[in-house]
C-alpha cells in the first residue's frame, strides 16, 4: 500500500505540459507498506540507492550518502539486538 499526501500542490496543464502554480512551498510524504523486495546498489561514485517494491507494482527509490547508509545500518542493527520485530535477528 503506497500513501502519497502533497501540501500546498498546484499545477497547471498548459498544451500537454505540467507546469508549476504558485509558491514553491510544496513539500510531500510518501509511505509505502509491505515492502515485498529491497535492493540496494551504487548509486554514482558516492551514494547508495535502496528500492522498495510491493505487490501491487508500486516503487520507492532512495538515494543515500555513504553516513547516512551507515547509520541506517546501525539502526537496523540496533533493532535486530534489541528483538523488538518477530522474526528480525
Amino acid at each position: 500500500m503506497l500513501t502519497l499526501e502533497l501540501v500546498d500542490f498546484l499545477i497547471q496543464l498548459k498544451q500537454g505540459s505540467v507546469q508549476n502554480v504558485g509558491a514553491q512551498t510544496k513539500a510531500a510524504t510518501v509511505k509505502l507498506y509491505d515492502v515485498s523486495a529491497a535492493t540496494a546498489r551504487p548509486f554514482g561514485d558516492n551514494r547508495v540507492k535502496l528500492a522498495f517494491a510491493d505487490d501491487e507494482g508500486n516503487e520507492i527509490e532512495v538515494a543515500l550518502f555513504p553516513e547516512e547508509a551507515e547509520a541506517l545500518v546501525d539502526g537496523l542493527a540496533y533493532v535486530a539486538e534489541q528483538g523488538d520485530v518477530e522474526g528480525f535477528g
